[in-house]
């Protein structure tokens, strides 16, 4: 009896009290929480490979968005263009590439445009410094536009050089020409004869810009030939029709040649290809994996289905039999895998012989949508707020939360419940407690009685 009632008081009963009360509350919660935890770890895989998915599906549809009619670059993948240059006598260049027609341009620069340069007669480092004009009026016109007049007395070479550059079209300069000599150079600002200088005056005169050995360089037009026409203009670029923009650089001829960029857009087919089989490969994985934490399988095939339906489609205006799909022009789909092949010469065929049926195919028109068309409205609008991938989204979300408000409520319960057995527990064991004291002082008085005897 000296350990007490039950194995109760003397000190040990709160020990095992509270070992019992934590084996109790281990298996509630291993059979009310554990479940809980496990299904939130299961949903944050199920995000991350929602999230892979996602990664292909996105790297397919920025490939696919190359073949949209309504691309927002402007140009789309069958519009591509490539040029080669010969000659160095121009600088091609165009705004938009796609509206180039293929074929040769040749152009040949017989004269390039030129400013009009005025030098000054010299003066000397002392009069720059120092000096007044004082020699009058000075008259200066651009092209057939009315002189404006600059009263140079009192004045000094610099602030008749600042009335010089207040004449619109003219910009002038004191340079010096060698050794403490110095001239006051007047240029056109633009090129071509309609910007020719016309400089007059007394000032004009004594400064002399009317000999003219000063008239340095005399404005001219650029004179060209392309494909045969002849162009004259005040500026060494113009633009012809298409939007080609030609700079002169030099005399002499140059060509462009512009055909379709075939190459390129080959490319772009085979990356939409490569980048629909990744997004195929995942999905099939995940809808025949028995250990995938996919939990909503239907919303993955459904969209996976909604792409496959229109990449089997057929396109082009006019009845059915007047329309094209890819298996048309040398493609094939895996029967098991549902993969995508083709073959490049036959579709290089396609290109050659049938290139707007391929346009068609893969671009259409407003009226006939082609491939790459629908397959951004489709993929773009399951993004969007109640299509496909957004309500998986908001379906995975709320799971969370729901799984998430469980944990802390059945957490909390089991808290209250083993916090309230612990305060019982501890009730009893102060009542046994006591209990046992007063046996013990029983036992006592039995020991001395029997002592007695």
């Amino acid at each position: 009896m000296a350990d007490g009632i039950l194995g109760l008081g003397t000190g040990k009963s709160n020990t095992l009290n509270q070992e019992l009360i934590d084996k109790l509350k281990a298996a509630d919660r291993k059979g009310q929480v554990e479940p809980l935890e496990r299904d939130l770890e299961n949903l944050k895989k199920e995000n991350e490979k929602k999230d892979e998915i996602m990664e292909k599906y996105n790297a397919l549809l920025e490939a696919i968005k190359n073949f949209d009619l309504f691309t927002t670059s402007g140009i789309n993948a069958l519009q591509q263009k490539s040029a080669s240059q010969t000659g160095s006598s121009v600088v091609f260049d165009a705004a938009d590439v796609s509206k180039l027609g293929t074929g040769t341009t040749t152009v040949d620069i017989k004269g390039l445009a030129q400013r009009d340069v005025f030098q000054s007669n010299t003066f000397d480092e002392t009069t720059r410094k120092e000096g007044k004009v004082d020699l009058g009026t000075l008259s200066i016109a651009v092209g057939s536009g009315d002189a404006v007049n600059i009263d140079t007395n009192g004045k000094t070479y610099d602030q008749v050089l600042a009335e010089i550059n207040k004449v619109k079209g003219v910009s002038a300069s004191i340079e010096e020409v060698g050794s403490g000599t110095y001239r006051i150079v007047i240029k056109s600002t633009n090129t071509g004869t309609d910007n020719a200088l016309t400089i007059s005056g007394d000032a004009g005169a004594s400064l002399g810009y009317n000999d003219s050995a000063n008239h340095t360089l005399v404005a001219k037009n650029m004179k060209a030939v392309v494909d045969g026409v002849e162009y004259e203009s005040s500026s060494n670029t113009f633009t012809i029709s298409g939007g080609l923009k030609i700079t002169a650089t030099s005399i002499g001829s140059s060509s462009l040649s512009v055909t379709d960029d075939v190459n390129g857009m080959m490319d772009g087919i085979q990356n939409f290809v490569d980048k629909y089989n990744e997004f195929v490969k995942m999905v099939q994985e995940e809808l025949t994996n028995p250990e995938t934490p996919i939990s909503d399988k239907s919303s993955i095939r459904s969209l996976l289905d909604g792409i496959q339906n229109i990449v089997l489609g057929s396109f082009g205006q006019g009845s059915d039999e007047d329309k094209v799909s890819l298996f048309n022009f040398g493609f094939e789909m895996d029967t098991n895998t549902f993969e995508l092949k083709f073959d490049s010469a036959k579709l290089q065929k396609a290109f050659d012989e049938n290139f707007d049926e391929v346009y068609d195919l893969f671009i259409g028109k407003a009226e006939s949508k082609g491939l790459g068309t629908q397959l951004v409205e489709y993929m773009n609008d399951q993004t969007r707020t109640d299509g496909i991938y957004d309500s998986y989204e908001k379906y995975l979300k709320k799971r969370e939360e729901t799984l998430n408000d469980e944990k802390e409520k059945a957490i909390s319960k089991l808290d209250t419940k083993y916090s309230t057995m612990a305060s019982q527990f501890a009730e009893y064991t102060a009542i046994i407690t006591k209990m046992e004291s007063s046996f013990s002082g029983l036992q006592l008085m039995i020991a001395q009685s029997k002592a007695g005897n």
